[in-house]
């Protein structure tokens, strides 16, 4: 496992469980789920469908809190059960980034307006804001893509611009759902190699929900969950 950035915690959840409905509907989705990933570290979450693992993420994501445990982030208290620590709305948009299935990409925005507008978002002024973007997408290698609209890129293109726009606030964690299930094998473990690449040299701890086993030597842990419970941890070989 590279720690290389050092032993500062980008992430750690306590105990996390999540349960929908009551008495006979009752259904535990995710049960006493805990773990911690390092700042550099990238992770992978395996299991079949409806084991748990979108919960978990969503979860770490601040979208749909737990029923009961704590979430740290960045080693400060962010949710203890279901009540909020912080403001989630603004915490996401400064910490955390996100990635899935589909890039999402804004059909009307060109690729580097996609990148830009989440910078804006957090009060960039738009000069910077568009150096920054343009910086991130030739970082991950689509820069003569830039004033391309979306469907003018390919699916491993719009991923890239997707990665970009997900780190254009320097998050912290960047959590991943799937994000290679619409791709080809060969850019598929382009995508999830540029994860390992942000982060050792961003800093970033990575998170990624996988159906995808032909990349598993990217992470440095793998994690399989099943009936809403994490099992144990399999160290990766990546470089």
């Amino acid at each position: 496992m590279n720690h290389s950035t050092g032993d500062i915690r980008a992430v750690e959840v306590c105990n996390l469980t999540k349960i929908y409905g009551s008495g006979n509907t009752e259904v535990v989705a995710m049960k006493d789920v805990s773990f911690d990933v390092a700042k550099g570290e990238v992770m992978a979450l395996l299991g079949p469908s409806g084991a748990g693992k979108s919960t978990l993420l969503t979860a770490i994501g601040l979208i749909n809190p737990p029923t009961s445990g704590r979430i740290f982030i960045g080693g400060q208290p962010v949710m203890d059960s279901d009540r909020a620590l912080v403001n989630l709305a603004a915490f996401r948009r400064k910490h955390l980034g996100f990635v899935f299935q589909k890039a999402n990409l804004i059909a009307f925005l060109s690729a580097v307006q996609n990148v830009q507008i989440a910078l804006e978002i957090n009060d960039v002024a738009p000069r910077a804001a568009r150096k920054r973007a343009m910086e991130l997408l030739d970082y991950l290698g689509v820069a003569d893509r830039a004033k391309n609209l979306p469907d003018a890129l390919s699916g491993g293109q719009q991923q890239r611009v997707a990665v970009a726009r997900a780190l254009a606030n320097q998050p912290s964690l960047i959590l991943a759902d799937e994000p290679t299930a619409a791709l080809d094998s060969g850019r598929g473990r382009q995508v999830m190699e540029l994860f390992r690449k942000v982060a050792r040299e961003r800093g970033s701890a990575v998170i990624v929900v996988t159906h995808d086993h032909r990349s598993l030597d990217v992470f440095d842990r793998t994690y399989e969950m099943e009936d809403g419970r994490l099992g144990a941890a399999s160290i990766g070989h990546s470089a």
